[in-house]
């Protein structure tokens, strides 16, 4: 019996991929919001945790690696993601975190299955319709410290703010963002952030 546990912040769309795999007789299958994840992953021990990329949340678990965020997934478990190839840098994230599973979600629910026998006997599955995004995401243009800025910004911090947290000055939080505002070829800092959170950047 293979154990999966999705994690979604969404319940409806939670409860209909929980549906969908639990009519599968081989697979044992729980969920979870991120707000519970951590005790559901200490107390289930899954084979395989099932996480969709756009799912608020997600980029938080993934930041640390296997064993980041609130998830605290450890090496010991599967982690498969749903994917879309118009966001290559939440495919970066996923694969930085060694994601073994890429799904896209435009898929038929037999490849989820499928993807998740894989992931759980240990073996990678990705989808050939995400080979664009991964492409994608091996030429991302920015630095680690233009994307931060850009982080920062996005959460609505202003120029001084940026500069107090990151411990710079305020002129060289004005050059990351100059620079990364160009590199993505956007017109201002508002469009910069819309471009780089549409990619999954940010």
């Amino acid at each position: 019996m293979t154990k999966v546990l999705v994690l979604h912040s969404v319940g409806l769309l939670r409860s209909a991929l929980t549906a969908l795999l639990r009519s599968e007789e081989s697979f044992d299958v729980a969920a979870s919001g991120w707000c519970t994840a951590q005790q559901h992953v200490e107390s289930l021990r899954p084979d395989v945790c099932v996480v969709d990329l756009d799912c608020p949340g997600t980029a938080t678990m993934l930041e640390g690696g296997p064993a980041g965020g609130g998830a605290a997934l450890g090496r010991h478990i599967g982690l498969l993601v749903l994917a879309s190839a118009a966001r290559p840098g939440a495919l970066r994230k996923a694969f930085e975190a060694r994601a073994l599973g890429y799904v896209d979600k435009d898929a038929s629910a037999g490849r989820l299955v499928r993807a998740i026998r894989k992931v759980a006997e240990g073996e990678r599955f990705v989808d050939e319709s995400l080979a664009f995004g991964f492409l994608e995401a091996s030429r991302m243009p920015l630095t680690a410290r233009e994307l931060s800025v850009l982080a920062r910004a996005a959460e609505g911090e202003s120029i001084a703010e940026i500069a107090r947290g990151l411990h710079l000055s305020n002129g060289t939080v004005r050059n990351y963002m100059a620079s990364a505002t160009r590199k993505v070829g956007a017109r201002n800092r508002i469009d910069a952030i819309r471009i780089t959170q549409g990619a999954g950047w940010v």
